[in-house]
């Protein structure tokens, strides 16, 4: 029995972090936008509300399948390097690793952009329709909510995700970042909940942005956004963005604004169970969800028992091999080459599969060779270990236009507050190694390897779900699991998302300083203890958290036979609390 019903409706559905998103984006719909708009929109007051996981100096991926046709599209949200990002300039100053927060961590913010490309492409709406909702956020203010202050957070909710509360960090604001401490602590306190925050400086950015679209109105839409993309990359903020960056030690120039490109792409795709999933390309770990879906796929998982010992362990050692060959071969490919074609073969699966030892847990980081179809990398691959905060939005409409955004960085830990604009850059830089030889390896110009992993799964009969989460190296654990939950174990949304789930930490992080922790399982208490117990028989070191705490998912469907659409939140973030997730349908 799920805690939350599963919320149906004919007309349109969406599901977000926050009852204000939501509520932006069914506002967005009543005034007749589409999918598109009202995610977009939602995704806008996200970098508000949740500025602790999301602002718009970060990134967001996006998926959408346009009404009318079968065909989806990766929308590339992700930022690049400055070309001053050298491996030598970062070891010049006695670094190993790219640091996890501050200037030197910021790369291009791309959010923008890719809102913008959405719209611009798929949307119906301007932007001043779009952003209304989220500037009179900006201007009249917000009733702080417990994940973002933390003031009252238990340590089981902080534990959950919440680390990055604005209470773990009033040091920091008041003495090193006390532009953040202006917005984020107004009495130099830690807000409580129900207190009101504003933004002005946020909302001046917007008015701005706005500015630039209404001066060109009269050309058209397309023009229109435009122009407010080029105020923020080639005009007067772009410049504000830089001064900031160079004179607190970023590396950040008007080139790098200038050359700046949102790419729309194909996206990496597998069928299973004659269903065609749809992830990021391998500037994300998206495809890492297509991995472990080719090996588990041999398998029959529902005879197994949903979250038996075989099978969480089974998922467990699939996520081992799929994650070692993320840390072996992922990164941009405009740098590196992917040999994604054999990563996602059937019979490189089948050669990888044979790896799994269905009685004992595996210790190693073994990532194959999908050029040589081998099982096991030889020494051109290294199996070496070398060396949360994410918001979702999905939505859907009658039309069946369907989009997952997973909107990330910029987080208001990650970096100082830009008091012209009243958000700061992002830190994803730091999941760039400073090993040449790695993959994921800094480059002027390259997009960091990023956790970001929205998706995308349309049945033969043309039902589709769009799903996510905010989580990190988890995101394409827990999505997995409530995919599974639905092919495999016949869940409607909602009870796929509110089961108990589990993850692994046995490969290296994707974040500073990417730590592993070999057979490591977080598993939630909910999970029967027998099944824990024989799992740690087998060797998995097991650590067992609290209820409710793995996973945020999200989700909407559309079912194009009935009409119907459907929508699922997950109440972790409530329960715990971190982040109070809503849907919105009718």
């Amino acid at each position: 029995m799920s805690l939350y019903p599963l919320v149906m409706g004919r007309h349109a559905m969406i599901a977000s972090e926050h009852y204000l998103s939501a509520a932006a984006g069914a506002r967005i719909f009543t005034l007749g936008g589409n999918a598109i708009d009202a995610a977009i929109a939602a995704a806008f007051v996200e970098g508000i509300v949740n500025p602790h996981m999301h602002t718009i100096g970060g990134e967001a991926p996006i998926l959408i399948r346009p009404a009318g046709g079968s065909e989806v599209f990766a929308i590339n949200g992700n930022m690049i390097a400055p070309q001053r990002a050298t491996i030598e300039h970062y070891r010049s100053l006695g670094l190993e690793l790219v640091p996890p927060s501050g200037l030197l961590a910021a790369g291009v913010p791309a959010a923008l952009d890719a809102f913008v490309t959405a719209l611009s492409k798929f949307g119906t709406m301007s932007l001043a329709q779009v952003l209304e909702p989220a500037l009179e956020i900006a201007e009249d203010g917000f009733a702080v909510h417990p994940g973002l202050s933390g003031a009252e957070l238990s340590a089981d909710a902080q534990y959950a995700g919440a680390g990055a509360s604005i209470r773990n960090f009033v040091k920091k604001f008041h003495e090193e970042w006390p532009s953040t401490a202006a917005i984020y602590l107004p009495d130099g306190n830690v807000p409580k909940p129900g207190t009101v925050l504003k933004n002005p400086a946020l909302g001046r950015f917007y008015r701005k942005i706005l500015d630039a679209e209404s001066g060109v109105r009269n050309r058209g839409r397309t023009q229109a956004l435009n122009a407010a993309r080029d105020r923020f990359y080639r005009g007067d903020i772009a410049r504000e963005i830089v001064a900031w960056s160079d004179a607190n030690g970023g590396l950040l120039a008007l080139g790098d604004f200038a050359k700046f490109e949102t790419r729309v792409e194909a996206p990496a795709t597998l069928s299973y169970r004659g269903i065609t999933v749809s992830k990021c390309g391998p500037w994300s770990q998206g495809p890492v969800f297509l991995q472990q879906l080719a090996l588990l796929e041999g398998y029959n998982l529902a005879q197994l028992g949903h979250n038996s010992a075989d099978y969480i362990h089974l998922v467990t050692e699939a996520s081992k091999l799929a994650f070692a060959d993320r840390e072996a071969y992922y990164g941009d490919p405009e740098f590196v080459d992917v040999p994604i074609d054999g990563l996602l073969s059937r019979r490189y699966a089948e050669l990888r599969r044979a790896l799994i030892d269905r009685e004992r847990a595996s210790m190693e980081l073994r990532p194959g060779d999908p050029r040589k179809m081998s099982a096991l990398a030889g020494s051109a691959v290294s199996s070496r270990g070398w060396g949360s905060g994410t918001v979702h939005v999905d939505a859907c409409d009658r039309a069946g236009n369907i989009i997952a955004v997973t909107p990330s960085g910029g987080w208001i830990p990650s970096s100082p507050v830009i008091p012209e604009l009243g958000f700061p850059l992002g830190s994803r830089m730091q999941t760039f190694y400073l090993d040449p030889s790695h993959p994921n390896a800094l480059a002027p110009g390259k997009r960091p390897r990023t956790t970001l992993s929205p998706s995308l799964a349309i049945g033969p009969d043309g039902r589709a779900i769009a799903f996510g989460t905010p989580g990190g190296d988890q995101q394409d654990q827990w999505t997995l699991q409530f995919f599974l939950n639905v092919v495999e174990f016949g869940m409607n949304l909602q009870e796929a998302v509110e089961s108990p789930k589990f993850s692994s930490a046995h490969f290296p992080s994707s974040f500073y300083p990417h730590n592993a922790r070999p057979g490591a399982v977080r598993i939630e208490k909910r999970i029967d203890e027998t099944v824990v117990n024989e799992l740690a028989s087998r060797g998995h070191k097991i650590e067992v958290r609290t209820d409710w705490s793995e996973g945020h998912v999200l989700a909407v469907e559309f079912e194009p036979s009935s009409g119907v659409l459907s929508g699922a939140c997950d109440p972790r973030g409530q329960i715990m609390p971190v982040m109070a997730a809503q849907v919105v349908g009718w």
